[in-house]
Formats: C-alpha cells, structure tokens, sequence
C-alpha cells in the first residue's frame, strides 16, 4: 500500500544520493527514503541501512528518514547500471531493512524499526529477498538491457537450480565457527592456546578434514571485537530459520502477495519495532513459532 515518489532537487550528502518521498495508501507522507547505490572513493565496503531520523509517535511524533547505501558499479553516463545476482539479493535485503524503518507504528523512539533483537533484526531484510526470485518480479524488472525481454525461463530455472550448489559445505563451515563461538564463551576463562582448544573442539565435532571453518579464531571479529555477537555467531542460522518459515506463509497460500497475510507481516513484524516480545510477535504472523524444516528445504538439504 505504500508508494515512492523521487523528488528532484533535494540537497543530500552527494549528488548521487537520490529522495524518495515514501506515501501511504491514502496519499499521506509516510517519511523520506534515500537511496545511495553507487561506490566512489569516499566509501566503505559493503552495503547497509541507517536513519537519520526514526519514526515514532511519542509527543507530536516523527516521521522516520532512512538511508540504503551500496557500493555498486556506476555505468558510463547515459547507461545502465547492471547489477548480479548476488548485488540484487543485496538491493532487496538492505530494503528489507529499510522497510523496517520506514514501516514502524511504535510510541516509543527507543523501540523503532529496527531496534529489536539481534537475531530478530534480519528476519525483515532476509524474508524480503525471497521476493527476489518470485516470477513476477523477475519478468518485471529482470529485462534484458538492450531488448527489453524478460529472462528467457530456462535461464531463469538454470539460476534457481545454482542457489542450493554447494549447501551442504557452506552449512558444515558455518555451523564449525558458530559451535566453536559458543566453546570459547562457555568457558569461565580464556585457553592458554586457543587454536589448540580449537582444534579439540572441532574434533570432538568430528568436524571434516577437507572443510574449514568459515572464520578462523584469530580474525574472527563478529565475536571477539565487542558483545555484539559474542556467543551470537549461530544467529544468523536462526534468522534464516525464521525467514524461510515466514517466507513458506505465502508459499502455502499458493499467492506470494497474498493481501491478508501480507497485512499481518506488516502489523507484526515491519511495524511493530521492539514494542512486543519477537516471539509473540512472530506467532501473531505466523500463527505458530517457526522449524527448522522449511530452511532445510531452501537450502536443498532436504
């Protein structure tokens, strides 16, 4: 129900950064969307969401500003910008998260948008780029650059078919560093020599000899740099856990824009922010609390 409007002349912190106005169904502001894709050298890497103002309702309120900024390649003047598969499901996540932002109906600034729980804060970004490969997505806006044509279908089930290669090294290496995560901060006190506790560690996780761990102990800076993620690396799986279940809603409709369930991801889980407990908040969606099943499916492993 809601709309982007680009305005035009609108002073941001460069010229590529581009306004949106972000309206509801009934014409209403809801808030500002700015959208910085393109990197230059004044950049870090990588490709994130912030606010410059957050939305909540609190005395005369506020109307929430957010941002999306990713490094992508700037076309010569006049061109395209032509973006991968990986830097689209990119696009989508950090909108996904910009929708957190821009969504939230919350009192309290302290609760907006995305200031909610660790593992909870990615499931917004991570459901929001299943719609990347739904179908009717994919023939809108998947066109060819210089004919305009659509993905031709059998490369379009060739892509589908390449997501699941490899999953089963990726989940052993993933699964390796989060357990060995959880080892160290179980301890009372730090090892003496820690890659040798690691290395005991995996063993007892008869882990296999001709797959390594995703994040070695010495640069592991997820876990080791602040209490951010310290004990917190297997959140990640969780939200996955969490995406593909709620992703599966819509899948067992038969209708991935299916409008009832659509008003109750909306309600529960991109506008509510920190105002309720995530688990009452996902069962509200959901109408139950999520498996692992339907991962294990995304994945392939199944």
């Amino acid at each position: 129900g809601i709309t982007f409007e680009e305005k035009k002349g609108i002073a941001a912190w460069h010229p590529d950064a581009r306004v949106f106005v972000v309206k509801n169904a009934d014409g209403s502001e809801r808030g500002l969307f700015l959208a910085d894709y393109f990197a230059r050298p004044s950049k870090r890497s990588g490709a994130w969401m912030s606010a410059l103002k957050s939305g909540y309702k609190l005395g005369h309120g506020s109307k929430p500003v957010i941002y999306n900024v990713m490094n992508f390649a700037k076309p010569p003047a006049g061109e395209a910008a032509l973006l991968s598969v990986d830097e689209a499901k990119t696009l989508f996540h950090e909108f996904g998260h910009a929708l957190h932002g821009m969504l939230t109906d919350v009192t309290w600034p302290s609760v907006s948008g995305t200031s909610v729980s660790r593992d909870f804060v990615e499931l917004p970004s991570q459901l929001y780029e299943h719609w990347l490969t739904v179908p009717a997505v994919l023939e809108k806006h998947a066109l060819h650059v210089k004919t305009g044509k659509p993905m031709p279908k059998a490369l379009l089930d060739k892509m589908l078919a390449a997501r699941t290669f490899g999953a089963g090294f990726a989940t052993v290496e993933f699964t390796a560093s989060a357990l060995v995560d959880m080892a160290y901060h179980a301890r009372p006190d730090a090892p003496e020599q820690p890659l040798r506790f690691e290395a005991e560690t995996l063993e007892k996780l008869d882990m296999p000899d001709t797959i390594a761990m995703r994040h070695r102990t010495p640069h592991f800076g997820h876990v080791f740099s602040g209490d951010g993620y310290s004990a917190g690396y297997y959140s990640y799986m969780w939200s996955e856990v969490l995406d593909a279940d709620a992703f599966a809603a819509f899948e067992e409709t038969g209708d991935p824009f299916n409008p009832a369930l659509a008003e109750r991801l909306r309600k529960n889980i991109y506008a509510a922010g920190g105002s309720k407990d995530p688990e009452e908040l996902y069962t509200a969606f959901r109408g139950k609390m999520p498996s692992p099943e339907a991962m294990m499916v995304k994945r392939g492993l199944v």
